[in-house]
């Protein structure tokens, strides 16, 4: 008998790894429209703690899922690169803020 591969049908990770891109993003976009207004600031660094924070126990749950489920591998490491792509991209915004 065949087996049949379901797909990984976790999707919080995805939608927390957009989610955290877009609201960077805007906030990224916030302060240097204000010309690196302190207030946005202010706001942004306990949101971005607060985000690593949540992307990091998404992580370690996709981690667990993928040595426990082998055969959707595929999926669950689809989610993880998904959720580490935001990693580069928050570094480069912060040495952007810090350069302005």
């Amino acid at each position: 008998m065949k087996s049949i591969d379901k797909p990984f049908e976790e999707k919080q990770s995805i939608e927390l790894a957009v989610g955290s891109f877009v609201i960077i993003t805007f906030l990224f976009v916030l302060y240097v429209i204000t010309n690196g207004n302190s207030n946005v600031l202010i706001l942004a660094w306990p949101f971005a703690l607060a985000t690593i924070i949540a992307n990091s126990i998404m992580f370690f749950h996709l981690m667990e899922k993928f040595f426990k489920l082998q055969e959707q591998r595929k999926d669950i490491g689809f989610k993880i690169l998904l959720l580490l792509s935001n990693l580069p991209i928050t570094f480069m915004y912060c040495l952007v803020v810090m350069k302005l």
